[in-house]
């Protein structure tokens, strides 16, 4: 477990709990909305199975909290987690998730907790998509000021929402992070490598988000071990290409959209510093740019927010 004490002894007001599926990371949060501790471990959602009320008690005694509410985010109110908390409807703005969170009613002696619900969406065919984890984020930017607009949240299943007053009108996922990791750990790509240590190359990253949509990508997905046979590009360059490739595909089409639903404007970034940095440079090859907002303090702003709003914490 890592921490990180950023204060003497201060005065916790509420605790944050950013719970994936296989990490999570825990906040201690003061009264004016400052971070006094954090831990992150790999106790996720499916680590923790069976055994929730010790591994959040755990957290706690690491943090050195104790008589505070907590707020719980992410995977650990889906299906894998804790308690299933049904998703929300576009119906209901950020700003007023709290209202609709579920109290844990098994929480150790003493402890109170809630669980933020997920948002589920459909699109003008009726055609459902879902988040739950990024919503809080979504929240933390609408509190401190952004609060309209498209916003980009990077990773696993990287999320495409449009907000409009803290209303989600659209959200659409891709699969880029599942599809990176599986692509270069096993299967034709992975062999394409021959066991070679990767390197980041920037050109081949390049040329991966210039070949991006134009072809179907499975097809452009087989591409990757072609140009390594016929030597046109070194084996230890094949993450790089499959990286620009998957995020390029990706930056393509959502910015493509349908009768003009694409993003138009200034996108908003949420994520971690690596993945902002490649989508940064994927866009400039496409002719665009993000502003970066800062993950951790978007997640905290929206404890902060909670705890400010909703009375029964």
């Amino acid at each position: 477990m890592n921490s990180q004490n950023m204060a003497a002894n201060p005065l916790v007001s509420i605790v944050g709990v950013d719970w994936g599926t296989t990490h999570r990371r825990a906040y201690a949060i003061t009264g004016d909305g400052a971070c006094a501790r954090e831990i992150s471990d790999s106790d996720g959602a499916l680590a923790c199975k069976g055994r929730f009320p010790a591994a959040l008690d755990v957290a706690l005694q690491a943090l050195d909290v104790h008589g505070t509410g907590v707020v719980l985010a992410g995977m650990v109110g889906s299906a894998l987690g804790w308690h299933e908390v049904p998703y929300v409807d576009s119906s209901v703005p950020v700003q007023d998730l709290a209202a609709h969170a579920m109290r844990v009613p098994d929480a150790a002696p003493g402890v109170s907790a809630i669980i933020i619900p997920g948002y589920r969406v459909r699109n003008a065919q009726g055609v459902p998509d879902v988040m739950r984890g990024e919503e809080t984020q979504l929240l933390g930017a609408w509190a401190l000021g952004h609060r309209s607009g498209w916003f980009v949240l990077p990773g696993t299943h990287s999320k495409w929402v449009e907000l409009h007053e803290g209303r989600v009108v659209q959200l659409r996922t891709y699969m880029t992070g599942e599809l990176f990791d599986l692509l270069s750990k096993h299967g034709t790509v992975a062999a394409a490598a021959g066991g070679v240590a990767p390197v980041w190359d920037e050109t081949a990253f390049a040329e991966g988000v210039k070949a991006a949509g134009h072809h179907a990508l499975s097809h452009q997905i087989f591409s990757v071990r072609a140009r390594v046979v016929c030597k046109d590009m070194a084996a230890s360059s094949t993450t790089a290409y499959l990286s620009g490739l998957l995020i390029g595909t990706e930056l393509k089409d959502v910015l493509q959209g349908s009768a003009g639903t694409g993003p138009q404007g200034t996108f908003k970034l949420l994520g971690s510093p690596q993945l902002a940095a490649h989508y940064q440079t994927a866009a400039q090859h496409l002719g665009l740019s993000f502003d970066i907002l800062d993950a951790k303090a978007a997640f905290v702003a929206a404890v902060h927010h909670i705890h400010l709003n909703w009375k029964p914490l």
